[in-house]
């Protein structure tokens, strides 16, 4: 492993002087992303240099004891030393999980979609729940959310919403979300008061950085059309809403939330582009079977990944088994709990593999 590190280290000092040389700074492609490298080699170089300069404190303090003479000295040097080798063994651990293999969309901002699944107008209300549990959870961490395309039933519920969340953080957070969301309540529809069930698909897609998707303008086809809100009413009397086609895989994005044609189109290219790259991730995947396996459900949408029982006030996230009786709270945007408790289980599989 030391070896491994001091390449590490080797590597992230020629990265400190690429980022200082005129030549890098003229070329804004190769300065970004020597500083993102940089960025993600930092903390574990802080960690391997604070591992060295323990494991010399514990090599100083063994050879003392060899030649202390001194009882009370060298029983200070002892506890001394255990407390080092206790420091060495935890900083240990976290730089074995600080080398596992990087997910490749990890520091990427990300664009959410939320659609309503089985269940109408109840599984529309319950998108809108979750759109406002993750933007609670965004507002508490300092993210920041920006609203794409939102398509909303007569009770106000959204049918789909799309929402970008910019922040380093937010994929390595977010990303388990991608699945099935089940909820088992009694709907405000429903008069006779039974318990329904209805379902709402959530997609974290990575966005894609610049240059890293190329679309070719006559790969796409634009159109545009009358914006329009609840029940068909128009929004605006200019032709601002923009459909995109994307011809080669049939993939269609619609944006209307803005008054400019401008901005909807740049909005629209954004969650297509988002939704390429999340394409050929997937087809990456599906090659490299072993890691798919070894995910904790990070990316299949068809997959049944969390149930929130209302009457029970009770959430359950059934790839890890991990229930909570705080319903309340999780809706709230108390998420974090889970969140750590899916990064734990991915941490434990991945060390799995390398055992």
């Amino acid at each position: 492993m030391e070896g491994k590190l001091d390449s590490i280290k080797v590597r992230f000092e020629e990265i400190e002087r690429q980022l200082s040389d005129p030549d890098t700074i003229a070329d804004q492609k190769m300065f970004r992303e020597l500083n993102k490298e940089h960025s993600q080699l930092s903390p574990v170089v802080t960690r391997y240099t604070e591992y060295l300069n323990l494991t010399k404190s514990l090599k100083d303090s063994k050879e003392l004891l060899e030649t202390e003479k001194d009882t009370e000295m060298k029983e200070m040097l002892q506890e001394e030393i255990a407390a080092l080798q206790q420091k060495i063994d935890d900083l240990n651990e976290k730089l074995i999980i600080m080398l596992l293999p990087k997910d490749p969309n990890s520091g990427k901002d990300v664009i959410m979609e939320i659609r309503a699944g089985t269940g109408g107008d109840e599984a529309a209300l319950f998108a809108t729940d979750l759109f406002r549990m993750y933007t609670r959870y965004a507002e508490v961490k300092g993210w920041k959310v920006e609203l794409l395309e939102a398509n909303t039933n007569e009770l106000g519920g959204y049918k789909e919403v799309s929402f970008s969340i910019k922040s380093p953080e937010v994929y390595d957070h977010l990303k388990f979300e991608s699945g099935v969301h089940r909820v088992q309540r009694v709907p405000e529809t429903e008069a006779s008061g039974r318990i329904h069930t209805s379902a709402v698909t959530v997609a974290v897609l990575p966005e894609a950085e610049e240059d890293e998707i190329d679309i070719d303008p006559n790969d796409i086809r634009t159109d545009v059309y009358r914006s329009s809100g609840h029940g068909g009413q128009s929004v605006n009397t200019t032709d601002s809403a923009v459909r995109i086609t994307h011809i080669p895989t049939g993939m269609v994005v619609t944006c209307q939330d803005e008054k400019s044609q401008i901005k909807n189109k740049a909005k629209a290219l954004r969650v297509l582009k988002a939704r390429l790259l999340e394409k050929i991730t997937d087809e990456r995947m599906a090659k490299e079977s072993e890691m798919r396996k070894s995910q904790v459900g990070s990316g299949d949408r068809s997959e049944r990944i969390r149930t929130y029982n209302y009457p029970q006030s009770r959430m359950t996230d059934h790839r890890i088994g991990l229930t909570l009786y705080s319903l309340d709270k999780v809706m709230e945007g108390e998420i974090n709990d889970i969140i750590e408790a899916l990064k734990k289980a991915e941490i434990d599989a991945l060390l799995k593999t390398i055992k």
